[in-house]
């Protein structure tokens, strides 16, 4: 199975066409890193990328000659990310073999500088030789409802989509945003709007509409696509009015366009500003052309948390996008061709991204729409045995939802196409590990990866010829220059320290919206390192070359000069069968030591009381340190959780630090707003 991994395969090619040979994946990390510019330039020709123009160097300084911060990339190309995700519907039909795999044309031959084709032949493009007319896209809701889209059909899809674009008014530097659910129209709006170069942004319709037009006010939109409602847990909920508000803040808005959902012919009556349904926009039988841009031109705009105040708008570029996506998931996943490609997600969370340039590598895409417990635990695991799903992602916090909800997805349905399983949202605990392979399967890879909204993909995951070590991340992904640094900014092995980025990736930021002398990016990235990326995690680097992730570091547990991360005393807390959830604040601040508390979601039935207490003191002391034992323990409905299910650390330290909740927080960035009714009001008891 190792020998017959993508990976393997890229250095069979590496050795056959550069004469390059590695004893390891550690090895080959290195050369990837030490000579990053060789290395993505060998990964262009390998993928087979068309440019329409050549590129004169793969790899440029900053404009102030710095190495990270500004890197300019693939200077003078020309392509488009759109195109080569639809590639498969324009293929020839002769081996599976990409479009622009062994073209000889002139936009697609090959140059001294490598402008665009690789003869890598079959066995680098992947497992199986999808066609035109086999299936591209499965769109699943959790009724049970399933649509399938061929290879052609997304192609024309997109193509019917991009022509009403065209027609109103849309092109190359034009804001298209979307607030709706993972259906099928989505991808194919996104691909449409990137294949006329006109940037992309998407939120779910179950965001807060202060916290959608916080976002997309900031794209100054000319065209906003919408549903009339969506459902959710077995719930319909209408957001016809939702879409008016924000209608109403985008005065740049010069078309609306709602997809029927709820019902098939919606009232749209509280819509204004030249609203049609979807049925009327589209311009079906449209050829789809692709307009060539640089290799930094906006794609898509994604964005930070938005937990405080408004949230950063990320400007993604095309290049960074299809180089980054594709080199992630078929050298760290191994998907390509053949595969069934599923990563639980909302338009909102830059795993969406993701899912879809599943289909730059030639994999078929799963998308869900509704909640992943409804009717329970098994919703996804049912889908993943009926669309017979290779590789399966999800958050960690789901992993472990399942495994304290006791279910057996392994003994209870057929996952026998599974080969993979992808954690990601926070760090997985050995105890997911073992879960997985004790209940759902044994020959599978476990992928735990950690990456970011601000970085577009992952720096640490998947290694398909590794092993897979219980609690870490198997490797730095190839041209991902991670490192641990200590305190005075060394690397170090073993330690704990603070996760940097020392090499530039294509897929950093090419700005921030707003920012205009990028001052904000700096700011957020580059002040504290020298033209080192740090990310703001804790990280330790293991003597193998794996990587164990600790938690935010501006939200570490320091206590009298012992830091911890929190993933830490989570993994300890929940392991208590009576603890369903936790949440650990550290109130120090400015160096001066605050109090240490610990809130828990206690399990039906079970109760906080002095004996628990004592329980979960001693697992702490024992497990991790008695300095580390909480002053107070308080039992709480629910943990507060952003949209994208992360622990609301810092806002609810700073809100027991004196800060007002709506300065805190923005409300509508949380999945679970009331549940930060408590500590509001535990900040005015103890101030």
């Amino acid at each position: 199975r190792v020998a017959g991994t993508r990976l393997a395969a890229y250095e069979r090619w590496l050795a056959e066409t550069h004469g390059l040979r590695f004893e390891s994946y550690e090895e080959l990390w290195r050369w990837s890193v030490e000579d990053v510019g060789r290395f993505w330039a060998s990964f262009w020709d390998y993928f087979g990328v068309r440019a329409h123009s050549p590129y004169r160097e793969a790899l440029a300084p900053g404009p102030n000659g710095t190495r990270v911060e500004g890197a300019r990339w693939f200077t003078g190309a020309t392509l488009n990310y759109a195109e080569h995700v639809l590639a498969r519907s324009d293929r020839r039909r002769a081996g599976g073999i990409p479009a622009f795999a062994g073209m000889t044309d002139e936009k697609a031959g090959m140059t001294d500088k490598g402008t665009g084709t690789a003869n890598r032949g079959a066995e680098a493009t992947g497992k199986g030789a999808g066609t035109a007319d086999s299936v591209a896209i499965v769109g699943v809701h959790e009724s049970g409802a399933t649509v399938e889209w061929t290879w052609d059909e997304l192609r024309a899809r997109t193509a019917e989509v991009a022509a009403g674009l065209r027609a109103a008014g849309v092109g190359k530097g034009d804001g298209v945003v979307a607030y709706m659910p993972n259906v099928p129209e989505a991808v194919a709006a996104a691909l449409a709007a990137a294949s006329l170069g006109a940037s992309w942004s998407s939120c779910p319709p179950e965001f807060g509409t202060q916290s959608v037009i916080e976002r997309f006010r900031q794209m100054d939109p000319k065209v906003l696509f919408a549903v009339d409602g969506y459902t959710y847990g077995g719930k319909r909920f209408d957001s016809r009015e939702a879409v008016a508000g924000i209608q109403t803040a985008l005065p740049t808005l010069e078309r609306t366009v709602v997809l029927p959902y709820l019902e098939p012919q919606p009232d749209l009556g509280p819509l204004d500003r030249a609203t049609s349904p979807w049925a009327e926009f589209v311009v079906p039988g449209e050829e789809l052309t692709f307009e060539p841009v640089p290799f930094d031109h906006p794609l898509c705009v994604a964005y930070s948390s938005g937990t405080t105040g408004m949230p950063k708008a990320i400007v993604h570029g095309h290049g960074g996008a299809l180089l980054e996506h594709a080199k992630f998931l078929s050298l760290q996943m191994d998907i390509g061709e053949g595969d069934r490609f599923f990563w639980f997600s909302t338009t909102g969370w830059i795993m969406w991204n993701i899912l879809m340039s599943g289909l730059l590598v030639g994999a078929s895409i799963v998308l869900y729409d509704g909640s992943p417990g409804h009717p329970d635990m098994y919703a996804l695991w049912r889908v993943a045995e009926r669309t017979r799903i290779t590789s399966f992602g999800v958050s960690a916090p789901y992993i472990l939802g399942c495994m304290k909800a006791g279910i057996e997805p392994g003994a209870e349905l057929d996952l026998g196409a599974m080969r993979s399983i992808g954690s990601t949202g926070a760090p997985l605990p050995p105890e997911g590990f073992a879960w997985v392979y004790e209940h759902v399967k044994s020959d599978l890879l476990l992928a735990s990866i950690s990456g970011g909204t601000d970085i577009f993909t992952a720096f640490a995951g998947g290694g398909p010829t590794l092993p897979v070590r219980s609690g870490e991340i198997q490797c730095r992904c190839l041209g991902c220059k991670v490192e641990s640094f200590d305190e005075s900014g060394a690397p170090v092995v073993g330690e704990v320290g603070e996760l940097v980025v020392t090499e530039p990736m294509p897929s950093m930021p090419v700005r921030f919206l707003n920012d205009p002398d990028g001052a904000r990016l700096h700011e957020s990235y580059f002040d504290v390192y020298p033209d080192v990326w740090r990310h703001g995690d804790w990280l330790k680097v293991t003597e193998e070359g794996a990587c164990v992730i600790y938690g935010r570091s501006d939200s570490t547990l320091n206590r009298s000069g012992v830091r911890m991360g929190t993933s830490e005393f989570y993994r300890v807390v929940e392991e208590i069968p009576e603890v369903l959830d936790s949440l650990v604040i550290d109130t120090t601040q400015l160096g001066v030591e605050g109090k240490l508390y610990l809130f828990l979601v206690m399990r039906e039935g079970s109760a906080l009381d002095d004996g628990m207490r004592q329980r979960v003191a001693g697992a702490i002391r024992t497990s991790l340190s008695p300095r580390h034992v909480p002053d107070e323990m308080r039992q709480i409905a629910e943990v507060p959780r952003t949209l994208n299910g992360k622990k609301l650390e810092v806002p609810v330290k700073k809100m027991l630090n004196g800060v007002p909740l709506d300065q805190a927080v923005s409300l509508d960035a949380l999945a679970n707003p009331d549940s930060l009714r408590y500590f509001a009001a535990m900040a005015d008891a103890t101030t």
